[in-house]
């Protein structure tokens, strides 16, 4: 196991991979960024997509959006630990920036889908797979609903799917926390962190 901390000189050593999944509309990018503004020592990763922007979002800060062509060829040079192909648009993850950002003793937060998550484990074996339960269906529905992106009928089907891929990855995963308080949750990830760090295993 990695040892990351030292009773004379702090911490040290590697740091911690953590990883939030949900499913679309479950909260788990506005969590990430509430978690990074009041914690220390983490970092939050941030993924590439070829989907356009939304109303507030800002290249570098909530992603690294690039096009079809200029992803291909992260692809094809290896640059990603992981990639997927979500509803139309690809995202990924860059190996580097996890990579020196761990090697620094900084943890590391990474907000993808259940996908992305799959393929994390096998390449980062102690990383930590926290999973964002939305609320009730019907609140969930109207997160989704808030975005305007998509038809009625689609985020009908997005719901159902998403439930059915929560029952299949649950197991997979480390952790599960409900995020029907934004503050609640927020404390309950912030308690996981705190607890994994403290791990005599750690130490």
């Amino acid at each position: 196991m990695v040892d990351i901390f030292d009773s004379e000189n702090g911490r040290k050593g590697k740091g911690i991979l953590f990883v939030l999944s949900s499913p679309s509309g479950g909260g788990k990018t506005t969590l990430a960024h509430k978690l990074q503004v009041s914690m220390e020592d983490l970092a939050l990763s941030v993924s590439h997509t070829t989907r356009k922007p939304r109303a507030g979002e800002a290249d570098g800060a909530d992603y690294h959006f690039v096009s079809r062509k200029r992803f291909q060829e992260m692809i094809d040079n290896g640059e990603f630990v992981e990639w997927a192909e979500v509803h139309g648009n690809l995202y990924g993850t860059g190996r580097k920036e996890i990579d020196d950002t761990l090697r620094k003793g900084t943890d590391v937060l990474l907000d993808i889908d259940v996908q992305g998550a799959r393929q994390i484990v096998g390449t980062f074996k102690e990383s930590i797979l926290i999973f964002i339960l939305p609320p009730s269906d019907e609140e969930w529905l109207e997160r989704l609903r808030g975005r305007g992106t998509e038809s009625e009928a689609e985020l009908k089907r997005r719901i159902e799917g998403a439930k059915q891929e929560r029952l299949a990855m649950m197991p997979y995963y480390d952790y599960a926390v409900l995020n029907d308080v934004l503050d609640d949750a927020a404390d309950a990830l912030r308690s996981i962190i705190i607890a994994e760090r403290c791990r005599v295993s750690r130490r």
